[in-house]
């Protein structure tokens, strides 16, 4: 008896499993770094010299995490340009500009600061400086809005309080802390993730109907390869970064950043 398996169920099972077991063993295992906290923040995760994964700098971050979109994008357009003619719809096309457009309002410019940016300010953020010292700064938030550098010689009047200041030409991008700062990995990864699997899962229904070209194959495994990357993405940040409230609000914008791509 032959047993079908649902592709976008099965993809969505194992990401909410593993979001919901990573948060819970780093509260249980204490190994989550809170990213609103100012008086950590600037400091190597407390696990960095066991746990690698724990490092920002671990090539999975920098290399994949920081540019998921773009993967994401790379693989679906392999898989849109490899389909049959007949596949490759408009309508596949619009979900992914919507995606993109998605994207872009949570993590980059909605009018100004990106939504994401603004949930922190409304939850109570505010715009700070890390100092060498280990002190924190509290400046107006249109720097962090703007990402705009800071310098005692670049602006005197935000450093007059007397503070342990670097000598030499000492500058920082301000960065909003205190305030509900919801997880834009997890967010990404989320959304990347469900909408990967909804294009598969087109190219996974036609088979029978339309023979895979050998190209299109390749594009299935990239694709395939591509959400694996993004679910052990979603494993390491649920266990080491944001708190659990972080995740969890990261995970639900993501389904609804997807849900708004299933509306075309």
């Amino acid at each position: 008896m032959s047993i079908k398996v649902d592709v976008q169920q099965a993809i969505f099972a194992i990401l909410t499993l593993i979001t919901f077991l990573g948060t819970v063993y780093s509260v249980k295992n204490h190994t989550y770094l809170d990213t609103s906290d100012p008086s950590v923040t600037h400091l190597p995760h407390h696990l960095h010299r066991t746990h690698y994964f724990a490092t920002k700098a671990n090539f999975l971050n920098v290399l994949f995490i920081k540019r998921a979109w773009a993967w994401t994008s790379s693989a679906f357009f392999l898989l849109w340009i490899t389909s049959p003619r007949q596949q490759r719809s408009i309508r596949s096309l619009s979900k992914w500009a919507l995606g993109t457009a998605v994207w872009l309002v949570f993590t980059s410019w909605f009018f100004g600061p990106a939504l994401i940016e603004r949930f922190i300010a409304v939850s109570g953020g505010e715009c700070t400086i890390s100092l060498p010292s280990g002190a924190t700064l509290s400046i107006p938030s249109e720097f962090c809005f703007t990402k705009s550098s800071v310098s005692p010689y670049t602006h005197p009047y935000l450093f007059a309080s007397p503070l342990l200041l670097p000598e030499g030409q000492w500058t920082t991008v301000p960065r909003m802390r205190r305030g509900h700062d919801v997880s834009g990995h997890i967010f990404l990864l989320t959304m990347s993730t469900l909408f990967l699997a909804d294009q598969l899962a087109l190219s996974l229904r036609s088979r029978s109907n339309s023979p895979w070209t050998p190209a299109h194959k390749y594009a299935v495994l990239y694709t395939f390869g591509t959400i694996a990357t993004w679910l052990f993405a979603t494993y390491t940040t649920s266990l080491y970064f944001h708190t659990p409230l972080e995740k969890f609000t990261g995970y639900l914008l993501g389904i609804a950043g997807y849900a708004l791509t299933r509306m075309i």
